[in-house]
């Protein structure tokens, strides 16, 4: 398994009884909403979608830091800790802020399946 088990259990429960879709994706685990991801686990550990709206609020929470897709920092997206996500009031506030964004957003439409 290319991820914590135990990290995407926590992650399911925080998120119990909201309709959550879980996805692999990208090589780690990803939880989604109304066809957003929310947040996602992955080998090195978590990641939160926070908006640009709401990037430098996270990033002010001990353990949270850019999430980086090679050399460069993905500007809505965050990574976090091990010591964060154990910590149930920090993964609380980080996952508060990624809900507030995908809950704005408008549902996605399911794709239709390709003809041919």
């Amino acid at each position: 398994m290319a991820w914590d088990e135990g990290l995407a259990q926590l992650l399911r429960d925080d998120l119990a009884g909201r309709g959550v879709v879980e996805k692999k994706m990208f090589g780690g685990l990803a939880f989604l909403l109304n066809g957003h991801m929310v947040c996602g686990v992955h080998k090195g550990g978590a990641m939160f979608r926070v908006g640009k709206e709401h990037y430098d609020q996270a990033l002010t929470i001990p353990g949270i830091t850019p999430m980086m897709m090679g050399d460069r920092p993905m500007a809505a997206m965050v990574d976090a800790s091990d010591a964060a996500m154990a910590d149930d009031a920090r993964r609380g506030r980080i996952m508060a802020l990624a809900l507030s964004v995908v809950n704005a957003l408008p549902p996605k439409l399911a794709k239709r399946p390709k003809k041919g």
